[in-house]
């Protein structure tokens, strides 16, 4: 008869439990977003980050929520310069006023 004991049994935590990798992410890419003026695909990574990031990293709940924040801001600041440039390009094409 062999008594052999089974190996103990340790608890690891798991990675999203622990990690604050999405919510850090996030947070950086709305920083570079605001300050180095990266435009359109930057800050939507960042906010698709920090919203994972929310839901599944408890420790980086603060670093994702103002991830979410900078990145909608740079977003919303891009898309109003895209809409203000294409406006005033369009009335300046059709204007008598510059020329034409």
């Amino acid at each position: 008869m062999s008594t052999t004991a089974p190996a103990p049994v340790t608890a690891t935590p798991s990675v999203s439990a622990t990690s604050t990798a999405k919510g850090t992410a996030s947070l950086v890419l709305g920083i570079c977003s605001l300050f180095a003026g990266w435009t359109f695909f930057a800050p939507a990574i960042g906010l698709i980050l920090g919203i994972v990031s929310l839901r599944g990293e408890p420790r980086a709940r603060t670093q994702a929520t103002w991830g979410i924040a900078l990145n909608a801001i740079a977003m919303s600041i891009w898309v109003i310069l895209t809409i203000l440039a294409l406006a005033f390009g369009w009335i300046a094409a059709t204007s008598t006023v510059f020329g034409q």
